[in-house]
């Protein structure tokens, strides 16, 4: 480690106050992402140390100092978290592997991760030249058991291949090839973990080619291995994996170009996708898995009639399938039933653009049935339009161009029924059943659904003419 880097590992906020409140404290190492930031020119704001007593005490000290709590995050792995309440940086406490810092570096996944620091400052102890395969953009296993001890690692080396712009090492890619199949084999969270990194990272694109490269994502994601080779209709000049990732390269030039895609709302846009969303993940990086899983079904929907191939079904159907993904993969609730919404709505759009202009009562219709999902549904139907560039009807230009201004109305749209809600109801469900004869159930909530989209179409605006609406 240069000089710089050093002093950059020293200088870091979280470093100091870990100094302070292990002060005196022997056998504590920095070890892992911290000093392979510091000397990639990052900002130190993760640390990992690994402490040769109990880590647990050492976390509650630190924490103190802190102010803040300490927990402990897995028993199986020795390991306690310090988190700042706001954001902005969390320690973990891992206790010392092997009874000295070097068996510990042993045991670790890649050579630029055993690399460690004396919390209280000295020279790096690099046993595995971690520090030369980091200048020299090298991606290496610490050993040939790297991957059996740990399967994870083999989702973590695309990632960090990916994110750091790192060329995996030959060998180390022999290896995880001939291991991909034990990929499945760690708790579904933690597979989520890894592949969420991964689809929010800078280059995406390239962490699913390395997966697919080494094996991974066939025992990981099988579903989405299926989509190899499932040739679509005139529209379409991909196949169905080809056009996945097409739809996700686009999804990132949407993002990239918010101003082009939402008009004037972009900024509004911008905050929605930087909003937490669930499962540590934001907004933006679920909108990335929307345009990986969207079409996931068509290969179990595919039909051919008269010459014509056609994935009837495919929204449905693939919202199920999401759901078993997620499920295997642990995912909540909240972000399963976000990206199964997306699936299941991102054809609605394409429907309504010969009906442009829409008129208001079908710009409510959508607003109601992609609720909450509106804007990012409607910005994954963009993404997904670019990549048809087939020779039938919706790949024509003008097509596309109809599509690309429909979806600015709706992103507008969606963005003020997000911040507004419905319109306020001029009538309550007890004074329209006593006014009109009518039970509670389906038939009064029709009714009172009638007379929001009323409402929100500007047909009614007072009491008078909300009761006439509904006697007519």
């Amino acid at each position: 480690m240069v000089d710089k880097s050093a002093s950059r590992l020293d200088a870091a906020p979280v470093v100091v106050a870990t100094r302070r409140a292990l002060a005196g404290a022997e056998g504590a190492w920095i070890v892992g992402g911290a000093v392979r930031d510091a000397a990639l020119g990052r900002e130190v704001a993760d640390l990992d140390l690994a402490v040769a007593g109990d880590p647990g005490t050492a976390a509650k000290a630190i924490g103190k100092e802190l102010g803040e709590h300490a927990f402990e995050l897995s028993a199986e792995f020795g390991t306690w978290r310090v988190v700042a309440r706001e954001g902005g940086w969390q320690i973990d406490v891992t206790a010392l592997r092997g009874g000295s810092i070097e068996a510990d570096l042993a045991e670790r996944d890649f050579t630029i991760g055993a690399v460690a620091v004396p919390l209280g400052g000295g020279e790096p102890i690099d046993p595995y030249a971690g520090l030369a395969d980091l200048a020299e953009k090298r991606l290496r296993a610490v050993s040939a058991q790297s991957f059996l001890a740990d399967p994870l690692r083999l989702l973590r080396a695309p990632r960090l291949a990916a994110e750091l712009g790192l060329e995996i090492e030959p060998g180390t890619a022999d290896l995880a090839r001939a291991t991909a199949p034990k990929a499945a084999d760690p708790a579904g969270e933690r597979q989520l973990a890894e592949l969420r990194q991964l689809m929010g990272g800078p280059d995406p694109l390239r962490g699913l080619a390395l997966l697919g490269e080494l094996g991974v994502e066939a025992a990981v994601l099988p579903e989405l291995e299926l989509l190899r080779g499932v040739e679509q209709g005139p529209n379409h000049h991909l196949d169905v994996y080809d056009h996945t990732l097409a739809v996700l390269e686009h999804t990132l030039e949407v993002e990239a170009d918010l101003g082009r895609f939402a008009g004037d709302r972009a900024d509004e846009v911008l905050a929605l996708l930087e909003e937490p969303l669930a499962d540590d993940m934001s907004r933006r990086t679920a909108l990335r898995f929307g345009a990986l899983f969207h079409d996931i079904a068509k290969p179990a929907t595919k039909a051919e009639f008269n010459g014509f191939v056609g994935f009837k079904g495919h929204d449905e159907v693939g919202a199920e399938t999401i759901g078993s993904i997620c499920g295997r993969l642990r995912a909540s609730r909240k972000l399963t039933q976000h990206l199964q919404a997306m699936a299941r709505h991102h054809l609605r759009l394409g429907f309504l653009i010969a009906e442009m202009p829409l008129p208001p009562r079908r710009v409510h219709a959508y607003l109601r049935a992609t609720e909450p999902v509106t804007v990012d549904v409607t910005l994954l139907t963009v993404a997904d339009r670019l990549s048809a560039r087939g020779a039938g009807p919706i790949a024509a230009p003008e097509m596309v161009a109809a599509h690309l201004q429909l979806a600015r109305e709706m992103v507008a749209a969606g963005l003020d029924w997000r911040r507004e809600g419905p319109p306020a109801p001029l009538l309550r469900g007890d004074e329209i059943a006593a006014e009109l004869g009518i039970e509670p159930g389906p038939e009064l909530g029709s009714a009172l659904a009638e007379l929001e989209a009323a409402q929100y179409a500007g047909e009614v605006t007072d009491r008078a003419g909300a009761f006439e609406h509904l006697r007519r």
